[in-house]
């Protein structure tokens, strides 16, 4: 397969290449340090069309691909994951929810100010007794005999872009019925901020992603309209995995991001750090490793873009989604352990962004499903039992 990028797509991503080391690298230490949601950033990024890219002009999208957004992803990440997770969470799981799924009128009502980075969306599915078992769900929605409105129950967890100035709506998974087996029957309403009985947490704190939003939330009698039901009763679970299969395309790319930054930071530091006399960059056990962390970076951009360019094609890219996930996210720890380590005492120092990159690169084997999570469908995807 010929993974180069078109004239388009490169012209995209030095565009965000350059975003990301004139406009973001200069803010975002601080920000990071302080825990404050990085908005004049993401006030940028809405300017740029960055959270419309895989969206149709029609709804106010840049009628890109989910390549595009990949790329954007990746050159945000090599600076700061932070931002990164911010527009890939408003993407992924806040916006395309709404359009993969959504009634034309929902699309036109929401999806114009998602796609400009005015309003965020957010997707409710973790629950504190229920992580990757989504299957085990205790939200409750009960619709009103009377009004025909959703009546909301129940509590979720670590919800990124869930409680900024901008956030507008977040998609809650919810049981709805039971089959006559007694299976929950899982949907998808969108419930926007300010709800009344809709309770906003205060934020985490995180190892990781700082300058990111993640919080929890609950519900307590939340009413919303019956025509906020995103897509088929009871189809919700189905949704949340076709969500989740495409999210892990994107986080793959973050954490490659993450992973080439690595190289970056180390490259630039081992020309400028000397030891006995010479730069470190001189020595071979230090260019091994970068030798290592770079060839592993570019594996995981292999990993994918393959992926992305089945999902573009219209092809399964299940299987191929988990493989990059996994791979990436693992690359991402091991390239952030490794620079840490060539930088010596400064890797420990926050100063240096090879710190930042360390505490950011663990929850990528965790988030949008965890690693033995993507064996799991690793194995099934290769014919071994379910």
């Amino acid at each position: 397969m010929d993974h180069r990028l078109t004239s388009e797509h490169e012209e995209l991503r030095r565009t965000v290449a350059e975003f990301a080391q004139d406009v973001v690298a200069p803010k975002i230490g601080d920000l990071y340090e302080r825990h404050e949601f990085p908005y004049e950033i993401v006030r940028e990024m809405g300017r740029m069309g960055l959270f419309g890219l895989p969206f149709p002009q029609e709804y106010g999208g840049m009628g890109g691909d989910y390549l595009a957004l990949g790329i954007a992803l990746e050159e945000l990440a090599r600076v700061d994951s932070s931002v990164a997770i911010t527009l890939e969470a408003g993407v992924s799981l806040g916006a395309m929810p709404v359009f993969r799924f959504g009634t034309e009128e929902q699309k036109r009502r929401w999806l114009p100010q998602l796609c400009a980075g005015e309003m965020l969306g957010a997707f409710g599915l973790t629950e504190p007794e229920c992580g990757s078992d989504a299957g085990g769900t205790r939200t409750t929605a009960v619709r009103d005999e009377v009004t025909g409105e959703w009546v909301i129950n129940g509590s979720k967890c670590f919800i990124t872009n869930a409680g900024t100035d901008i956030t507008g709506l977040v998609t809650v998974t919810a049981v709805t019925g039971r089959t006559p087996d007694e299976r929950p029957l899982i949907s998808s309403i969108v419930v926007p901020s300010g709800t009344p009985g809709l309770t906003v947490a205060a934020p985490y704190s995180k190892v990781g992603w700082n300058a990111s939003d993640t919080r929890g939330l609950s519900f307590s009698d939340v009413r919303v309209p019956g025509g906020n039901l995103l897509g088929e009763e009871g189809r919700g679970y189905a949704q949340f995995l076709r969500i989740l299969d495409e999210g892990r395309v994107a986080i793959a790319a973050l954490a490659t991001g993450l992973a080439q930054g690595c190289v970056d930071e180390s490259v630039k530091y081992a020309r400028e750090r000397r030891a006995f006399g010479r730069p470190i960059g001189d020595y071979q056990a230090i260019q091994f490793k970068i030798a290592d962390m770079g060839m592993r970076a570019h594996m995981a951009r292999v990993g994918w873009r393959d992926a992305a360019s089945r999902l573009v094609r219209g092809e399964s890219f299940k299987k191929e989604a988990a493989v990059a996930k996994l791979y990436s996210s693992a690359v991402a720890v091991d390239n952030a352990r490794e620079a840490t380590q060539i930088h010596g005492g400064y890797g420990f120092m926050n100063e240096y962004p090879v710190a930042r990159m360390w505490r950011d690169s663990k929850i990528l084997e965790i988030g949008e499903g965890t690693s033995e999570v993507q064996r799991m469908l690793i194995a099934r995807e290769l014919g071994l039992p379910a």
